[in-house]
């Protein structure tokens, strides 16, 4: 065959909007072998009968096919084979579809968890109402000294779970009720992890309904959580309210996020019951 019936590699690259690599792993991988290969320079060339074959190859790449797969249906074309491998093309993507709405959401309520955690109001002291949430947690008890501390319960939590988990800015620590009464703050005795609604998690979970809490927000982490616990304490005493549930303790913004600790915040929740008319009031 002469010469002049042949492409080189780089012009066959830039005809088809491929990398001369491309090309070259093509050919490596038994996809593509070049037409003829000049056995003094190395030179690679293509022929344009192989044109037919790239179209292909780009067409099914496109449509996000494996190479292995399109090698298999290379070696044997057939209107029915390429029709199935569609519908199963198809079907991939409808999955990859869902996966990536699934990341859009997990994006979305990041965002609204960072943009609430930077416009907090530090050290203020508010009634809120919180929203139904979904947690797995485990009984714990735990002194925190710094951030690793809660990495080996957090492996608990997670350790088992088919598919991994996202928990930046998810997970808790919480006191219990009749600690929280008794007014120990030096220690916690849970961990939770806070699931989004599309979160898939092995194992047991709870709901947790609509709750009442006196809430703070600070600039700091768990380790500065016990003067605000006290904060907290002062208030619902001067508001006539009881403690009706273990603490939510969570650092909205930590070392997950940036290592500048005059940006971390951290927010401290403790559920409470009272006379109705009177939290209607605070509220």
């Amino acid at each position: 065959m002469e010469k002049r019936e042949l492409f080189q590699i780089g012009d066959v690259a830039k005809m088809f909007h491929l990398s001369v690599g491309s090309l070259r792993h093509y050919e490596k991988i038994g996809l593509l072998e070049p037409e003829y290969v000049d056995p003094g320079t190395g030179y690679r060339y293509y022929s344009i009968r192989q044109f037919e074959c790239l179209n292909t190859i780009r067409y099914l790449r496109v449509l996000g096919m494996p190479l292995p797969q399109i090698a298999c249906f290379l070696k044997n074309r057939d209107v029915n084979k390429i029709q199935e491998m569609l519908r199963q093309q198809k079907e991939e993507v409808i999955r990859q579809q869902k996966e990536l709405q699934i990341i859009e959401r997990k994006i979305n309520n990041r965002l609204l968890q960072l943009g609430d955690a930077l416009s907090s109001r530090f050290d203020s002291i508010e009634m809120i109402r919180t929203e139904p949430r979904r947690i797995a947690w485990i009984r714990n008890n735990l002194s925190i000294s710094s951030y690793l501390d809660l990495e080996t319960s957090i492996h608990q939590l997670v350790r088992y779970q088919k598919d991994a988990i996202v928990f930046l800015g998810k997970v808790g620590v919480g006191i219990a009720r009749e600690h929280l009464e008794e007014k120990k703050y030096g220690s916690y005795d849970m961990v939770f992890l806070i699931l989004d609604p599309e979160d898939s998690y092995e194992g047991d979970t709870d709901e947790m309904p609509e709750e009442t809490c006196v809430s703070v927000r600070f600039c700091g982490s768990h380790q500065e959580a016990p003067l605000y616990y006290r904060k907290l304490d002062g208030y619902m005493a001067e508001h006539g309210l009881t403690v009706s549930g273990f603490s939510r303790e969570i650092t909205m913004i930590d070392y997950g996020f940036t290592e500048d600790t005059s940006q971390f915040v951290t927010e401290i929740q403790i559920p409470v019951a009272g006379a109705l008319g009177h939290i209607n009031e605070i509220l």
